[in-house]
């Protein structure tokens, strides 16, 4: 599984990271997990706020997420 954290690194970014390793840990799923700091690799998801969650190359969420959302998301990828 391939998952991207869209976003300059705001807190909410961090968390959004931070949620996406511990959901992968706790699901026993093995990921790479990218950070995508640069705003031209951020448009060209055609995403336009941030944070954003990219699994398999599909964005599936954007804003502040919980984790149990994060979660959610990964176990159904």
């Amino acid at each position: 599984m391939n998952i991207k954290i869209l976003g300059g690194g705001c807190a909410n970014c961090i968390l959004l990271y931070n949620n996406a390793v511990s959901a992968c840990k706790e699901l026993e799923i093995e990921a790479v997990i990218e950070k995508i700091t640069e705003y031209d690799q951020i448009f060209e998801y055609s995403v336009m706020s941030t944070p954003a969650l990219v699994i398999n190359e599909k964005v599936v969420g954007l804003g502040k997420m919980k984790y149990k959302k994060v979660k959610s998301l990964i176990e159904n990828a």
